[in-house]
């Protein structure tokens, strides 16, 4: 994957080996961008990975098939609530999380980093920077699967609208990462 890593700091642990202050990493980018792929590498490493998509395709099973498209936003934000909750589980419990998700408007990203520091964790905000071509050549090569992470088609008219409506983070305390062709 040609993503660049970010360094990962060493967590100190107390005797149980786990981490003082939990670390809760937000993913964030466009649809193709790469961030399924670091996060898993994150889980890979011990983080628990929490996944919007993977959320819906097991609670609701499979857009268009085992539900109608227009109910996708209602599953999208069942599937967040769910996961905010389990988040402040783990953050509970002190493991480190990391969220799959694209984190597109600013409003969200904030509320997520309070989320976060309210329940005692720290956050790492990593923004996956990709050229549009890019992201395009991607999507076209994920539209010939069918999972999860690859619930429907995203068209290049689809992308369009994410990429308009996509509020890049600046100032944020961000870790942008900018992603090279494939």
């Amino acid at each position: 994957m040609p993503v660049r890593t970010a360094t990962m700091a060493p967590m100190r642990a107390n005797e149980a080996g786990l981490p003082e202050q939990p670390e809760v990493v937000l993913m964030c980018g466009v649809a193709g961008s790469g961030k399924t792929t670091y996060a898993k590498d994150l889980e890979a490493r011990g983080y628990v990975r929490l996944s919007v998509d993977e959320e819906i395709w097991h609670r609701f099973g499979r857009y268009g098939v085992d539900y109608e498209p227009d109910r996708y936003e209602e599953h999208t934000e069942v599937a967040r609530r769910a996961l905010r909750e389990r988040l402040l589980s783990l953050v509970a419990q002190r493991r480190n999380v990391v969220i799959d998700s694209s984190f597109w408007q600013r409003s969200r990203r904030q509320a997520y980093k309070d989320l976060v520091e309210r329940a005692g964790g720290c956050w790492r905000l990593i923004y996956l920077k990709a050229d549009p071509a890019l992201l395009r050549q991607r999507l076209r090569t994920r539209a010939e699967r069918f999972d999860a992470n690859a619930a429907f088609p995203i068209t290049d008219e689809l992308l369009d609208r994410y990429l308009q409506s996509f509020e890049p983070p600046f100032g944020e305390g961000e870790e942008v990462i900018v992603v090279a062709a494939d």
